[in-house]
């Protein structure tokens, strides 16, 4: 039994079948459910194009270069899912999952089976992580995620708080920003990227040079490696850069974490100067490792010569409290990440902070598995273009399995 019927759970699906074994892919709502439901009206994908590969199916339009708006992801995906006759039933809620004799006993909303092997291709992102001090806020100002949130005029009149500034963060402050309304940015750990280094777009070097190939066994801190935060990059035509320094430019005013509420003040971080030059200094340490890439491959030619960035430019001061009851903000956008919904499963594979505990997506019970998570087993492995390597891993160990 596979668990969601998004590119992961597809991917699998087409292994599955590959090695005739039969299986059901079980979808709470239909195929695709995440891309349609769950994201805003402007996202694009973060990689270009040409990036976007399934088992056996690669983008064949006539913009390699450009970003897929949410549309034509679903297209995508549905087009791979009629192409490999995955056996998904939609409108399938799975209720709970628990071991039973020779595999698992599944309760769904319409019925219950029983299976010798379960793959978990929900997705890294059903959940909007919030912190506890959110129901501090006062009840005058809306609060949205990701998850909820489609556009600016969604939100009440007033001033916007997005907190986090991954991609998601900054490219939400942008948005806001450009409908005419003030936005406040809290800043807290990011990772800063231009779009295009050297003339390529910058995961073509992650893709050519293998950095996002690099496997879950030979990072040092694995656990810290599944937390980093998206990169700030955002799908434009034009290919632009959106980093902090984009985002002054266009009237955000940037402010360190938000650490805390107090009364009906949000307290922020002294520390953004840090925080900024933190990222900078990444940054700047990867173009390098990019560079000498080029260089030691014989690939210069591919590219333009070797550049820098201006570093961040913080605002000279920052303010470090704000009255949320004041009238000047009117709702907060949570852009702080996700993480998987596991409340349906009851099987004791979760570690004490609710993360899966899996090695490269063999999960810690026998016959369960995992795909689509976060560095799972790859740098790439919860993008599109990295599913079809795990599946074909991860399935071949289940197969071995049940043989």
């Amino acid at each position: 039994m596979v668990v969601g019927a998004g590119h992961a759970g597809l991917a699998a699906s087409r292994f599955l079948t590959e090695r005739s074994i039969d299986h059901v892919v079980l979808e709470r709502g239909e195929v695709a459910n995440s891309w349609r439901r769950e994201r805003w009206d402007s996202l694009r994908l973060l990689t270009p194009n040409w990036l976007s590969r399934l088992p056996g199916q690669h983008y064949d339009g006539p913009d390699p270069d450009g970003y897929m708006a949410m549309g034509e992801v679903v297209e995508f995906i549905e087009r791979f899912a009629h192409a490999v006759r995955a056996p998904v039933r939609t409108g399938t809620d799975v209720t709970s999952v628990r071991p039973a004799a020779g595999g698992y006993h599944v309760r769904t909303s319409r019925g219950e089976l029983h299976c010798r092997s379960v793959v978990l291709a929900g997705g890294a992102c059903n959940l909007a992580t919030v912190p506890a001090f959110a129901a501090a806020v006062p009840s005058s100002v809306a609060q949205l995620t990701p998850l909820t949130y489609r556009g600016p005029a969604q939100l009440p009149d007033g001033g916007a708080l997005v907190v986090g500034a991954s991609a998601t963060g900054v490219q939400l402050a942008a948005e806001l920003r450009r409908s005419g309304r003030p936005v406040i940015l809290a800043v807290g750990e990011h990772v800063r990227l231009p779009r295009v280094y050297r003339g390529r777009d910058v995961l073509w070097w992650m893709h050519e040079s293998g950095v996002w190939d690099q496997r879950h066994d030979e990072v040092d801190d694995l656990d810290r490696a599944r937390r980093l935060p998206s990169p700030q990059l955002v799908g434009t035509p034009g290919r632009e850069t959106l980093d902090l320094n984009a985002l002054t430019a266009l009237g955000v005013e940037l402010v360190g974490r938000w650490a805390a509420v107090r009364e009906t003040s949000a307290l922020f971080s002294g520390g953004l100067r840090n925080v900024c030059a933190l990222a900078d200094l990444k940054m700047n340490r990867l173009l390098a490792a990019f560079d000498e890439w080029a260089r030691e491959s014989g690939r210069e030619a591919e590219a333009g010569p070797p550049e820098r960035f201006p570093p961040t430019v913080p605002p000279a001061s920052t303010r470090l409290r704000l009255d949320l009851a004041g009238g000047e903000i009117g709702s907060i956008v949570w852009a702080t990440g996700f993480r998987p919904d596991y409340r349906w499963l009851d099987v004791p594979v979760l570690d004490a902070k609710g993360r899966l505990r899996h090695d490269g997506g063999v999960v810690d019970a026998p016959g369960m598995y995992a795909l689509g998570l976060p560095m799972m087993r790859r740098r790439r492995s919860s993008f599109i273009n990295g599913i079809e390597d795990d599946a074909r891993a991860v399935i071949g160990h289940l197969v071995a399995g049940l043989r």
